[in-house]
C-alpha cells in the first residue's frame, strides 16, 4: 500500500493459486490515501480482507487519494504429463503483471514442457542452444486456460507501458508457521479470540464504519492484553483480562503456553492471532511434483507475455512462509525459467551480504 500511496503503481494484478483466496475474485476499484484522523494509510475497499484489518474508511476521510485497480485472478492447475504415471498437479501459477505486443499470439497448440530441462538443471540441448523442448502434448483445455489467463492480463495492461513482475516463492509452496509454533488447541483458541465475523451485504456507510470501529477496538484490546502479559502473566492478571467479554478462553491459552514454555513470547502470540480473522493463512507444503507443475504453469503463462521492466523475487523464508528446505531449490527453478525466457539476467541477491550482480 505505501507504494500505491506514493504513486508508483495504480494497477495490480494478483494471480493466485487455488489455496490462497484471501481477497475475493474479480475486479476491485478503490482509493488509497491518508486517513485524516489517524494520518495512517487507509482504503475505501469494503472487501473482507481490508475490513478485518480495520483499514476501511469513507472516501471523504481520505486525503491525497490515489485510485487503485486490483484484479484477482485464479490460475488453474497445470498437469505435467511427460510420460510419468500419476502426474496430477494440484496447484497452479501466480504471476503479477505483464503485457504483450500482439494479443492474438497468446494461444499456442502446445506449451513446451519445462520439466526436463529443469531436472538436468539446464535448458541446453545437444546443439548447445538454449531452448525448452516439448516432451509431451498436454490437454487443449490446459492450453486454453493458459491463453485465457494471458489474454485477461494483457487486456488489463494494454493501458500501461511499464510493469513489474513480482514473484513470491511461497506461491509454489507455503506453510502457516504458526501451526508449528502452537498446539492445535492453542491455535483454535487464537482463532476464537481474534475471529472476525463477516458483515452482511448491502451495508450502509455507517454500518461499515461501525464494523471497522468494532474490529479496531477488538484488536487494540487484544494487543493491550498481551502487552500486559509480557510484563506479568500471573493468575490474577490473566483472570482480570479474561473477565472481559469474549476473552474467557485466555485462561486455558496462557496455562497451556506456560506448561510448554518457561517464558511465553506473548508478542509472537499476538502476531499469530492477527492472522486469524475470517480465514486461516494459506498452508500447502507442495510435493516436488506439485512444484514442478507450478513451475510449468509459470513458464507457460510467461512465454505468451513480453519481457517485464523489472523482476523482483521475495523468498519469504526468514518468516518461514516458504519452507526453508525448499526455498533454494524453488528459487533456482524460477531463475532457470526466467533465463530461458529473457536470456542473461542481472541478478542482485539482496539477502546475501556478499552479493554481487550475476
Amino acid at each position: 500500500m505505501p507504494a500505491i500511496y506514493a504513486g508508483h503503481f495504480s494497477h495490480i494484478i494478483w494471480l493466485h493459486p487455488t489455496w490462497a483466496q484471501q481477497i475475493k475474485e474479480g475486479k476491485h476499484h478503490f482509493l488509497v490515501g491518508k486517513d485524516t484522523s489517524t494520518t495512517t494509510i487507509r482504503v475505501t475497499s469494503t472487501d473482507h480482507y481490508f475490513l478485518s484489518d480495520g483499514l476501511y474508511v469513507p472516501e471523504d476521510q481520505l486525503e491525497n487519494q490515489k485510485p487503485l485497480h486490483l484484479d484477482v485472478i485464479m490460475v488453474k492447475p497445470y498437469k505435467l504429463c511427460n510420460n510419468q504415471e500419476g502426474n496430477d498437479a494440484v496447484s497452479s501459477a501466480k504471476k503479477p503483471k505483464l503485457a504483450l505486443e500482439d494479443a492474438e499470439s497468446t494461444a499456442s497448440p502446445n506449451c513446451d514442457s519445462y520439466s526436463e530441462g529443469l531436472e538436468k538443471d539446464t535448458v541446453t540441448q545437444k546443439s548447445g542452444q538454449a531452448c525448452l523442448e516439448p516432451s509431451c502434448s498436454c490437454s487443449e483445455s490446459q492450453e486454453c486456460q493458459t491463453a485465457v489467463n494471458a489474454r485477461e492480463v494483457l487486456e488489463i495492461l494494454k493501458k500501461g507501458d511499464a510493469f513489474v513482475l513480482d514473484i513470491d516463492l511461497d506461491f509454489f509452496s507455503v506453510k502457516n508457521p504458526f501451526k508449528e509454533m502452537f498446539t492445535q488447541e492453542e491455535y483454535k483458541i487464537l482463532q476464537e479470540l481474534y475471529q472476525f465475523k463477516k458483515p452482511g451485504t448491502n451495508l450502509t456507510q455507517e454500518d461499515l464504519v461501525d464494523c471497522v470501529d468494532t474490529r479496531t477496538h477488538q484488536l487494540e484490546d487484544l494487543e493491550a492484553t498481551f502487552a500486559d502479559l509480557c510484563d506479568c502473566d500471573d493468575e490474577d492478571t490473566v483472570q482480570r483480562w479474561a473477565s472481559n467479554p469474549g476473552m474467557e478462553s485466555l485462561v486455558p491459552l496462557v496455562r497451556s503456553l506456560k506448561k510448554r514454555m518457561a517464558v511465553p513470547d506473548y508478542e509472537m502470540v499476538h502476531q499469530a492471532g492477527l492472522t486469524c480473522d475470517y480465514s486461516e493463512l494459506p498452508h500447502h507444503v507442495s510435493t516436488e511434483q506439485e512444484i514442478e507443475s507450478l513451475i510449468q504453469s509459470v513458464y507457460c503463462l510467461l512465454k505468451h507475455l513480453p519481457k517485464p521492466t523489472l523482476v523482483t523475487i521475495a523468498r519469504s523464508s526468514l518468516d518461514d512462509y516458504c519452507p526453508c528446505e525448499q526455498v533454494d531449490s524453488i528459487q533456482e527453478k524460477v531463475l532457470t525459467v526466467l533465463r530461458s525466457l529473457y536470456g542473461t539476467l542481472d541478478i542482485h541477491l539482496a539477502y546475501s551480504a556478499d552479493s554481487s550482480p550475476s
